[in-house]
């Protein structure tokens, strides 16, 4: 078999050439606009979720396995022994 060598002409190798410029810088804009707006959306979803305030219990036992959670919760009230618990009972005998 004969091969046969094809000859471009220059001019339609510069467009060839002009068009595969074109379409990289338009594939680079595309890339670095990507990675800035993941950049600016990880930011955004982190300022949001610090503006949310932590509650914080303090957690004590009396002992007896009744865990007593904060201060608001009477249990002192109801019949567990703490320490204020005895306090109000000296209180009420005395």
């Amino acid at each position: 078999m004969e091969e046969t060598k094809m000859t471009v002409p220059y001019i339609v190798y510069e467009g060839a050439q002009a068009r595969h410029e074109r379409t990289i810088k338009r594939l680079i804009i595309i890339i670095i606009i990507a990675i800035s707006m993941l950049f600016a959306s990880n930011a955004i979803w982190l300022y949001v979720w610090s503006q949310y305030d932590t509650v914080e219990y303090d957690y004590t036992q009396d002992g007896r396995g009744v865990n007593i959670i904060g201060s608001e919760n009477e249990v002192s009230q109801n019949g567990a022994e703490t320490e204020s618990t005895s306090e109000n009972q000296k209180e009420q005998e005395g």
